[in-house]
């Protein structure tokens, strides 16, 4: 999937048509090491060390190939910059490419 640096489109602080640049954004965010359910968080908590069964956090073996991760690409937002204000507004839904060139 090849995308040009820059396009014309309508800006909404400009209230018309200008160049915009493209810029590549990644579609989500990665989670806080403190969030609900972490390991971090439950190893604070003191679970996982001690005497008997660790449960969730004894040994285990490998993780079978079914449960690793499947998605081979990411998904790929556009970020759009007007050239005349400098400020950026649209994002353009996702898109899964296996590979995102700007020519």
């Amino acid at each position: 999937m090849k995308v040009p640096k820059i396009t014309n489109r309508f800006c909404p602080y400009c209230n018309k048509k200008t160049k915009q640049k493209i810029k590549l954004v990644s579609t989500g965010a990665k989670r806080g090491t403190l969030t609900r359910g972490s390991i971090s968080r439950a190893k604070s908590r003191g679970l996982g060390r001690g005497i008997g069964n660790k449960g969730k956090w004894g040994s285990k073996p490998a993780v079978s190939k079914f449960k690793r991760k499947t998605k081979t690409t990411k998904k790929t937002n556009f970020l759009y910059i007007c050239e005349v204000c400098g400020k950026s507004k649209y994002q353009k839904k996702g898109k899964r490419a296996g590979k995102v060139l700007q020519e």
